[in-house]
């Protein structure tokens, strides 16, 4: 992949098996730094699995700058049925705290700074969208029934 900055010496490459280990610990960062990090149960043979095995679920790419991991965006594809058409789903994007103020992106709904960058950019929130999310027993239960 070609850089998608004016960073020098930034390159976005894709992420092969061999990455597993390094996404494992770029995960980790970010469910620190989200306050979440009691909230990790990936492994690397999950991840091995579920983005590398038979049948990816997602896709990964990391950024280096100077030849060092600096950043990790994992996404997947989706499909607007009031579009129709496919596109993107962003689900984490974590850039190391050195590298962040640089124009790499990402954003918690407390991050005024890059709030307002995003807006900057002419970036619209989603405001009217509520995430919910059902794993653990409550998605055992919902099976059950």
């Amino acid at each position: 992949m070609k850089p998608t900055t004016s960073i020098p010496n930034f390159v976005i490459k894709k992420a092969t098996e061999k990455d597993v280990p390094l996404i494992l610990s770029f995960i980790k960062q970010l469910a620190e730094y989200e306050r979440l990090a009691h909230e990790v149960v990936a492994t690397e043979g999950s991840l091995r699995e579920t983005l590398f095995g038979e049948r990816p679920y997602a896709e990964v790419i990391i950024g280096y700058y100077k030849n060092q991991a600096v950043a990790f965006a994992l996404y997947f594809h989706n499909y607007s049925t009031f579009l129709g058409r496919p596109g993107i789903y962003l689900e984490d994007l974590f850039v190391l705290l050195e590298m962040r103020g640089k124009g790499l992106g990402w954003v918690l709904d407390w991050n005024e700074p890059a709030i307002q960058f995003y807006k900057s950019l002419g970036a619209i929130p989603m405001d009217e969208w509520t995430v919910f999310r059902v794993t653990g027993e409550a998605l055992e239960r919902l099976a059950e029934s």
